[in-house]
């Protein structure tokens, strides 16, 4: 396997288990991406180790200590985990070993309620998430440059009031539990709307590991079912390399078995009396999947989801709905002053509806600023498409 395919798979459970190991973030995160670097060098020559996870951690947790030992300031520490860590080799993490537990207890222990919200997601989903900070940036829509300083100033924030980086108690669980479910699904968008299958695995699995946590909590329960819908048509989305949409979608190719499970966790979360936002998105997308599609009830609760969440997404996607129940004109007017320029769906929106209403040459405008921030080939292509059709007009 390449490093690179190395690194995006394994980087979440080897950071994990060094957080865990050393309780310090930033000394885990420096101490792996050594251990990465010192893989990049050696395992082309020597070849990859027959347990490379096991290999990173051990590398990984040799560095820290070597750093922590050059501290004369931390010599206690550094004798403590050579005590307790000299026993352990390169079988420290066995290649068949599961870590839903493990994992979701790190992302808790990330989001400490000192940290403002969405510092805790953002330092979640990059150090345990194994999202780039370009990555993060995206899915909260800000620059780069405001999310690495954002990173940074969380980072040291926890240094600096000394937070303690442990798994909290089970009574502390529910008071976390926001952040969690932001973490799980914005790593599920990313896979998602990024083409990172593995992301999006890994975050359905987090999921399902949270609701053997906490069954009685409907928001879990309605994430999950979320999830297992989107990804549930994960074959039909794309065809020979085409992004496919939704009403042209082959439905053989979805996965009624695990829509089947989605639905009935969205029974079960409406049944807990769940009023929350991932209750309101999951029956949404369960509503998108019917045929005909009831247009109305999609829009009326995408005002409610608006409500709940004041997100500028969320009206994008009631215009969407809108469209269908009072025309493009009365959807784009909806989509007036929405902050997000920087986003590509909103401009692909604008261009659908422009496109509908007569207004080539403007919704021309709008497919090529979709196309300039297309993340994938699938969607370039789908967008470039659509361009060349309203050319050729």
């Amino acid at each position: 396997m390449a490093i690179d395919d190395v690194f995006r798979e394994q980087w979440g459970r080897v950071l994990a288990t060094l957080v865990g190991l050393l309780g310090d973030i930033e000394l885990a995160e420096d101490a792996a991406q050594e251990a990465f670097a010192v893989a990049a060098e050696r395992w082309p020559r020597e070849g990859e180790p027959a347990n490379p996870t096991g290999w990173l951690i051990a590398t990984a947790r040799n560095r820290a200590i070597d750093r922590i030992r050059r501290q004369r300031v931390l010599v206690r520490k550094t004798e403590q985990l050579g005590r307790e860590l000299s026993e352990s080799g390169e079988d420290v993490v066995s290649e068949t070993a599961a870590f839903p537990d493990e994992r979701l207890e790190l992302v808790f222990a990330c989001c400490h309620p000192a940290l403002a919200l969405d510092a805790q997601v953002a330092l979640t989903l990059r150090t345990l998430g194994g999202l780039s900070t370009e990555e993060i940036a995206r899915a909260f829509l800000v620059p780069f440059e405001t999310m690495s300083k954002r990173l940074t100033r969380a980072k040291r924030k926890i240094r600096d009031a000394a937070i303690p980086f442990a798994v909290p108690a089970d009574h502390q669980l529910p008071e976390r539990l926001d952040a969690v479910l932001a973490v799980v699904y914005l790593i599920f968008n990313e896979g998602w709307g990024g083409g990172r299958v593995d992301l999006a695995a890994e975050a359905i699995r987090l999921g399902r590991a949270l609701a053997a946590l906490m069954p009685d909590e409907s928001e879990v329960l309605a994430l999950l079912a979320l999830m297992l819908l989107g990804d549930a048509r994960r074959h039909a989305r794309v065809r020979d390399g085409e992004l496919v949409l939704l009403d042209d979608q082959d439905r053989s190719l979805w996965d009624e078995r695990q829509m089947g499970q989605a639905r009935r966790l969205l029974e079960r979360a409406v049944a807990l009396h769940g009023q929350g936002p991932y209750l309101v998105q999951a029956a949404i997308a369960d509503l998108h999947l019917a045929q005909p599609r009831d247009w109305e009830q999609i829009a009326a609760l995408y005002g409610v989801l608006a409500r709940l969440t004041g997100s500028p997404i969320v009206e994008l996607n009631r215009a969407v709905a809108l469209a269908e129940v009072a025309g493009p004109a009365a959807a784009l007017a909806a989509l007036d002053g929405l902050p997000l320029q920087d986003y590509r769906y909103f401009h692909s929106t604008r261009a659908d509806l422009l496109r509908r209403l007569g207004r080539d040459a403007d919704a021309r405008d709008a497919y090529t600023r979709a196309l300039e921030l297309a993340q994938t080939d699938s969607e370039r292509r789908f967008l470039a498409g659509r361009l060349e059709a309203l050319r050729r007009l």
